[in-house]
């Protein structure tokens, strides 16, 4: 169909995400080898207009933690390099997991830290 297949995108959020967090100081690596696992709980994505096979694109990536800090949210909007409009919107949200008890626990007070700012 010449467009960009839809499962695709979910890659695309990934790699956004994990640049998102090595941006701020925070890495998946160091997170996992803790014992930490962050497995998708959520995850949603609006395709608005078509991206097709060589565009470029930007994705802007936003977050924030829920108040009890057991799960991070990443709020994503995909552009067309050099073109206006929004192309697909998405949020995947993602628990802190006890990778041993296999059960829900805060986020590291390091990366609340990094992702709270210094106002926190």
């Amino acid at each position: 169909m010449g467009v960009v297949y839809h499962t695709h995108c979910i890659d695309w959020f990934e790699e956004a995400r994990t640049e998102a967090l090595r941006s701020m100081g925070a890495s998946y690596l160091e997170l996992h080898e803790s014992g930490m696992d962050m497995p998708v709980v959520d995850l949603a994505v609006s395709y608005r207009r078509a991206i097709r096979y060589d565009d470029l694109v930007d994705i802007h990536v936003t977050w924030s933690l829920n108040r009890t800090a057991t799960r991070i949210r990443f709020d994503y909007e995909v552009l067309r390099q050099g073109q206006e409009g929004v192309c697909i919107t998405a949020h995947v949200v993602l628990c802190f997991m006890d990778r041993s008890r296999g059960r829900p626990v805060s986020a590291p007070p390091e990366l609340v830290a990094l992702v709270s700012g210094p106002d926190a």
